[in-house]
């Protein structure tokens, strides 16, 4: 049985448990907010005092104004939809110290009034005693970061949505040529409806424009191709097309605007080597015949080392968590804001596990994307892969391998002189105590009703 500890465990307060003598707290709407300020009395006693204020850009700068002339220490908003945005950005805009909070942590109590007036009320109280968690909010900078590398994450799902919607069409006129290709995206694919589109009808004619490896399925491709495309197909067809291919040209441009903007973070550029000064921008007089020594990695290539991250994952996964590790103080800080931790519940002295809660879902999938390629790797997070999945299955091996490649992540970002370096497959079967696992090795078949005599293997 669990013993549990006896002696003094010493817990520090976090830095926003802190008791603060004048707070605000707005309980956020659509239209308006349920403003609450709480500033000590004459007397010495604490009041509330509770107002609306409507949603627009001038009655939150004049809410502003108001809150830095009494001395508010703290505002602090609850995570309603994207309505807390207009609060948020404005107030902290103005100088004000401003944090987000997640719902969950805030419900009133149960038997208290529900309203909005109450619930203002309750957050107030709550800020004032330090019993509030703030969520992570980046800076500006990596916020519009992060509306590009989100849209580019929404514009790819939208572009298979018109491709599945095409296939669907092909269905329809009898083409059958999905069975053939290996998806519809292909370049040979996109040349044949081209030519369906243009008006040729002639399923040999149409096999004949087949590239590729697809040369050498031309007999299946002619059968595949025999349907019955007509006008109303091409015209749907050209609709289609067109939408795909402005979507792949916006993904583009995305592409483009997102390497400029990572490009423009301070936090992002490669340090200076040390010892190594700039004499405006020219090598010292010493080096002019030796060769130059290159640039250092970028934050995103060393991002992409990682066995698993592509240049793209890593840009979204640097939008995501922001540049700067001060806000993340450890690399289980990080894990447990991204919900790749499991809940840790204990009762006496019975300790239960718990699942991974729902967190960022675009850091949250790019994560397991690259989990699941690094999973088919021969390097150490493949083998990490493999090593917890016979035990623990499938799901949890992935997110254990996302958990170690955003700990990765953090060390890299933390230090920007680090780079990734793989421990290998073998890290585990090295590590071991030999003479340990030759001992029980050998209680395994002497309890099998063996007698084992060990030699030393020829050199």
């Amino acid at each position: 049985m669990a013993r549990t500890k006896r002696e003094p465990q010493e817990i520090l307060d976090e830095d926003h448990e802190q008791v603060l003598q004048r707070v605000c707290a707005i309980d956020v709407a659509k239209g308006f907010g349920q403003v609450c300020v709480r500033i000590p009395r004459a007397d010495g006693r604490r009041a509330s005092k509770v107002s609306a204020v409507d949603a627009t850009t001038g009655e939150v700068l004049r809410l502003g104004e108001t809150l830095l002339g009494q001395d508010i220490e703290m505002v602090t908003l609850e995570s309603t939809s994207d309505y807390w945005r207009i609060f948020y950005y404005l107030l902290e805009a103005c100088g004000l110290r401003v944090q987000l909070v997640n719902a969950r942590d805030v419900k009133n109590v149960p038997g208290r009034p529900k309203s909005d007036t109450h619930d203002c009320v309750w957050l107030a109280k709550l800020t004032e005693r330090g019993m509030l968690r703030p969520s992570f909010v980046p800076p500006a900078a990596v916020r519009v970061l992060r509306d590009y590398t989100r849209t580019r994450v929404d514009l790819p799902r939208d572009r298979t949505r018109h491709w599945q919607r095409l296939e669907k069409l092909l269905e329809d006129a009898l083409i059958k040529v999905t069975t053939v290709a290996s998806k519809i995206s292909t370049v040979s694919v996109r040349d044949m409806i081209d030519a369906l589109i243009r008006g040729e009808r002639d399923p040999q004619r149409l096999a004949d424009l087949a590239r590729g490896s697809m040369r050498d399925k031309r007999r299946d491709l002619v059968r595949a191709l025999d349907g019955r495309f007509d006008d109303h197909h091409a015209e749907l067809a050209t609709i289609l097309l067109g939408q795909i291919d402005s979507l792949t040209t916006e993904i583009n441009r995305l592409t483009a605007r997102i390497e400029q903007l990572i490009g423009d973070l301070p936090a992002t550029e490669a340090p200076d080597r040390p010892g190594g000064e700039q004499h405006g921008g020219q090598a010292p007089p010493e080096q002019h015949d030796a060769e130059a020594t290159p640039a250092p990695p970028t934050v995103l290539h060393r991002l992409a080392g990682i066995p698993g991250i592509s240049v793209e994952a890593a840009q979204v996964i640097l939008a995501e968590v922001g540049p700067d590790m001060n806000r993340f103080p450890t690399a289980q800080h990080l894990v447990a804001w991204a919900r790749l931790s499991p809940q840790l519940k204990q009762s006496g002295t019975k300790r239960y596990g718990g699942k991974t809660s729902k967190g960022n879902p675009y850091l949250k999938g790019v994560l397991g994307n690259a989990a699941a390629s690094a999973s088919r790797t021969n390097t150490f997070l493949g083998e990490r892969y493999r090593r917890i999945v016979k035990r623990r299955g499938k799901g949890k091996a992935l997110v254990a391998v996302a958990r170690s490649i955003l700990v990765i992540v953090w060390q890299l970002l933390d230090d920007p002189h680090a780079t990734y370096h793989d421990l290998g497959a073998d890290h585990y079967t090295t590590r071991i105590d030999k003479e340990r696992r030759q001992r029980h090795l050998v209680q395994q078949l002497e309890a099998l009703g063996l007698q084992v005599t060990l030699t030393s293997a020829a050199a």
